[in-house]
């Protein structure tokens, strides 16, 4: 564990943001025994213009304009930044030359708004923890000189199409100036150890409070009258990341199995073959707090992903959950997936999948199901947050050495 140390903690996503995300909660274990500044991502000019009139942007108008605070205390410990700044627009520029000289200018406002942030906290000699923000955050390390820069990675960002043009010159750059790096799968460690050789995997945490078969009363209505075995999936139907060939492919194969999706769905699933099928049945989107009533009532639980750079190296936090309810689960095998290996069955073809769906409806028993529950158990935001430390750790003993008898300096433990 690392004790009485000063974290600054900046990320693509705000701490207000509905959804949640990975760094919010590890900011949260930091702040167990640290101080933690979460620096929000800095109001870009397009976004403060087309965005104007939805409430979280006029917030941020009015944090500008002195109106209101920027620096508000979430706990004893933990303090949320909204940088007092304004960037400039810059992602789709196509000249290289152009995007670096005003990405600077934008690294130069916001670690500006973050010292400023620091001296009024007395934070110094901070340790930077940096979720994959690529660009915003790419000259921080020697704008702020923190002991330890941290880069997390947690998504294959250059796959997308936003972050291709620039992120693919300058992710492995960022990557390689940086102390250390550490990866939710195993994929991203491997991606980012081509570029520094000090990359880790350190796991992934969820919050599975609520994924407890003992939690659930009773199962929704819309579910009771399927007829079983149920093989089900719940998460948003998202073309990017699901196969729908795939899923059609397991309903024909088997017409005697109900293939029930939960969650909501883009355009090219609205309008799939999969709507024509009389086994395959949409239940639509549902209240977070419901879907583990929902896995309750499935006999096997699928994750029918897509194999693309998107995908490939994600962790599947759904897979805990599924765990977690104690279902036998099937899953696209993928090299993050080989961390689930022993209790889930992976699958490489459609054929696979119904091969191996049969087996988890057939081998399935209460004992396996415990086994399931106490695997997912573990990944917990706590031990994740352990992993991190770890990594931290080796970092600030390689750069402060041991003092006259012995003991770690900078409140390591």
């Amino acid at each position: 564990m690392i004790t009485n140390q000063d974290f600054v903690v900046v990320n693509l996503t705000p701490w207000d943001f509905e959804f949640g995300n990975n760094c919010c909660n590890i900011a949260i274990e930091l702040a167990k025994h640290n101080r933690v500044l979460y620096v929000n991502p800095p109001l870009d000019r397009i976004t403060a213009m087309r965005e104007k009139d939805q409430p979280k942007i006029r917030k941020r108008l009015d944090i500008l304009a002195g109106k209101k605070d920027d620096l508000v205390k979430l706990s004893d410990n933990l303090w949320n930044l909204y940088p007092k700044t304004l960037i400039e627009s810059i992602n789709w520029v196509p000249n290289r030359f152009a995007f670096d000289f005003v990405n600077r200018i934008n690294n130069r406002r916001l670690a500006k708004a973050i010292a400023d942030a620091m001296k009024r906290l007395d934070f110094k000699q901070p340790i930077m923890f940096n979720d994959n923000d690529i660009f915003r955050c790419y000259h921080l390390k020697e704008m702020l000189n923190p002991q330890v820069y941290i880069y997390y990675i947690r998504d294959q960002l250059i796959a997308v199409d936003y972050w291709k043009r620039h992120g693919i010159r300058l992710e492995p750059k960022h990557m390689a100036k940086a102390d250390a790096i550490v990866a939710n799968s195993v994929h991203l460690a491997e991606y980012a150890r081509e570029f520094n050789p000090k990359s880790y995997y350190v796991g992934q945490g969820c919050d599975l409070g609520e994924w407890k078969p003992e939690n659930v009363a009773e199962l929704p209505r819309d579910v009771r009258t399927i007829p079983g075995p149920i093989i089900g999936y719940v998460g948003a139907l998202d073309t990017n990341r699901l196969d729908i060939s795939l899923i059609s492919q397991i309903a024909q194969a088997r017409p005697d199995w109900s293939i029930v999706l939960v969650g909501p769905e883009d355009e090219t699933f609205k309008t799939s073959r999969l709507h024509e099928m009389r086994n395959v049945i949409f239940l639509g989107s549902k209240p977070p707090t419901e879907l583990p009533a929902y896995v309750k009532a499935f006999d096997v639980c699928i994750n029918p992903q897509a194999v693309n750079p998107v995908t490939i190296g994600n962790y599947p936090r759904k897979i805990d959950e599924y765990l977690a309810m104690g279902k036998p689960t099937v899953a696209t095998r993928t090299k993050a997936m080989e961390v689930f290996k022993d209790y889930t069955y992976l699958a490489s073809s459609p054929e696979e999948y119904v091969k191996m769906i049969s087996w988890a409806l057939e081998e399935n028993s209460p004992q396996k199901a415990e086994g399931r529950q106490v695997f997912a158990s573990q990944h917990t935001w706590e031990n994740n947050t352990k992993e991190i430390y770890k990594v931290i750790k080796r970092q600030l003993v390689a750069g402060s050495g041991k003092d006259e008898v012995g003991n770690m300096k900078y409140g390591v433990k």
